[in-house]
């Protein structure tokens, strides 16, 4: 019953901005983190930025100081705000969330950055 869905993914230039969004339905216990991950062609899943229920956050080093991760509790919504993007960081981007059961993961949102 539990859903993510995103949103917000496409095509920009490179320098440009994209912000994801996941909005998360259905009956969650306990969230312990939401996150995101991403993947690219012939590379691992990567784990891009976190942020627990406490509401403290963590990135790849990779995107440190360009995106930021966020929430809004009212709205079930988290997000991912995206600048200066690379084309290094083209890729299928997944929004997860974690309660006391399980791992939940959306079904992806392909960003692509062109150069």
């Amino acid at each position: 019953q539990v859903q993510l869905v995103e949103s917000g993914g496409g095509l920009v230039q490179a320098g440009g901005s994209l912000r994801l969004s996941c909005a998360v339905s259905g009956s969650i216990f306990s969230i312990a983190s939401m996150g995101w991950y991403r993947q690219a062609p012939g590379k691992e899943r990567e784990l891009v930025a976190r942020i627990t229920r406490a509401g403290s956050t963590n990135y790849a080093d990779s995107v440190k100081g360009r995106f930021t991760i966020s929430r809004d509790n009212a709205k079930n919504t988290v997000y991912l705000q995206m600048d200066s993007l690379k084309p290094e960081d083209t890729a299928v981007y997944y929004c997860t969330l974690r309660d006391s059961i399980r791992t939940y993961w959306g079904q992806g949102t392909q960003v692509t950055v062109s150069s």
